[in-house]
């Protein structure tokens, strides 16, 4: 089964449609020059909005780990996705960290399998890694897709989530492609930057659904 994360949402009437339509996860982005930042003082309602049984991840880029967990417990947050350096981030526990990454060659993809690597040999590996298009400058939300080619075989022992330039209409062919543990998407179901289509929302969680049921069926 691939998750689905629906990132960048800054209104709870997004949090719920998300939801309403099988959404695994919504992501708050809480890195300021992002068009889709919320104010961590203001982003109660939104975090509110989060049932139960799904997931609310934020999102924190360049900050130490330190400080990113400090305001993730304040903020109610067990689960973490970071944009940072490539040094050790130690146990994230009780966090579940995400380590985001932004590729443009395989290089960098096999810095990452051995990074996990000497994670997990320290006991302490992230729960996932998310892979990210380049684009200098700029982090996320860009609408670059990733290098799916790449990413095929791409299987650094910790789940791969899948971003970068998805959309309701390629997010099939992506999961086709790279068979990630989930996909992630911000600016392909937007309306506006930070406001999210209810339609676009729809139908990228049925097609990767339905993506991810055909695997499943064929293997």
């Amino acid at each position: 089964m691939v998750r689905v994360k629906i990132c960048g949402v800054t209104r709870p009437e997004d949090v719920e449609v998300a939801a309403a339509h099988g959404a695994d996860a919504v992501g708050v982005n809480f890195y300021p020059p992002s068009p889709r930042y919320v104010d961590p003082r203001s982003a109660g309602p939104v975090l509110r909005a989060v049932p139960p049984l799904m997931a609310a991840v934020g999102v924190f880029v360049g900050q130490p780990l330190r400080q990113v967990f400090a305001q993730a417990y304040q903020l109610g947050l067990r689960s973490v996705q970071w944009y940072g350096d490539d040094g050790d981030p130690g146990d994230p526990f009780p966090f579940s960290l995400v380590l985001a990454y932004r590729i443009r060659d395989r290089q960098q993809l096999d810095n990452i399998s051995r990074f996990i690597a000497s994670c997990r040999e320290k006991g302490h590996a992230p729960g996932a890694v998310l892979i990210d298009a380049f684009v200098d400058g700029q982090m996320g939300g860009t609408g670059k897709l990733a290098p799916w080619d790449l990413l095929a075989d791409f299987r650094p022992g910790v789940p791969v989530i899948l971003a970068g330039g998805l959309n309701p209409d390629n997010v099939g062919d992506a999961i086709r492609a790279v068979r990630p543990a989930g996909v992630d998407v911000a600016s392909g179901v937007e309306s506006s930057p930070g406001k999210k289509d209810a339609i676009k929302v729809r139908d990228f969680i049925l097609n990767a659904k339905s993506a991810a049921q055909s695997l499943t069926s064929v293997t």
